[in-house]
């Protein structure tokens, strides 16, 4: 009889606080990415596990535009947010959370590239630092295939142009044109020169440009 009214106020409990626990994660679910850095930081772990949900889908689009490897790139966004469970109290609020948090997976995915490269035998075109900074237009449906009745078969294409072109473009074009991020932050991620992000961004996007021309050919009147 003991160990069942023990039972029944064990069960009994978390009834009584669902309502203030929906609460609080009401309110952390409002605020920004630094508030619950802060919060995760004492020792709320919901805090976490919002940030988890809120970037989840966002790196994995970023991993895979750099890798094109679902499996891989589903390995390293875990180890990705392993690293900031592990390593939050290193995080100081003087930088964005989302900066720092791409750093962590960039750093992930260029490791990854290298040791992929160090496997096998790949060609890769060489680049130059320039500091030219110009600007090419680049359609806004570029990089939203959804907008497009063959959204599927157009984004493989869009993953097949990605993988072709250097990395060192393939990157800064991913985190400009896919995550919108400004040149500042990716400068921040990549720790290039600002004007080396814009040079390299535009010159991927020409690229890429080239090889897309017939999925995004103008129509014609």
């Amino acid at each position: 009889m003991l160990h069942r009214t023990r039972i029944v106020k064990k069960t009994q409990r978390p009834r009584s606080e669902e309502p203030e626990q929906q609460d609080r994660l009401a309110l952390l679910q409002q605020m920004s990415d630094e508030d619950l850095m802060e919060q995760f930081q004492a020792g709320t772990v919901e805090a976490f596990n919002i940030l988890v949900e809120r970037y989840s889908e966002r790196l994995m689009h970023y991993l895979y535009g750099f890798l094109g490897d679902a499996r891989r790139c589903e390995d390293l966004l875990q180890e990705t947010f392993l690293r900031v469970y592990r390593n939050r109290h290193s995080y100081q609020r003087i930088a964005k959370f989302s900066t720092w948090l791409y750093t962590i997976a960039g750093n992930l995915a260029r490791s990854e590239y290298r040791k992929r490269k160090r496997r096998r035998v790949y060609s890769i075109q060489s680049v130059n630092r320039d500091d030219e900074e110009y600007e090419i237009a680049l359609p806004d449906e570029t990089f939203a295939p959804d907008k497009h009745a063959e959204s599927i078969i157009q984004d493989k294409y869009i993953q097949e142009a990605l993988r072709s072109i250097p990395p060192d473009f393939r990157e800064v074009v991913v985190l400009r044109d896919v995550q919108q991020l400004t040149y500042e932050e990716i400068a921040q991620i990549t720790g290039l020169p600002m004007g080396t992000v814009k040079s390299r961004i535009n010159r991927g996007r020409t690229k890429l440009q080239a090889l897309l021309k017939d999925i995004y050919a103008p129509e014609e009147v």
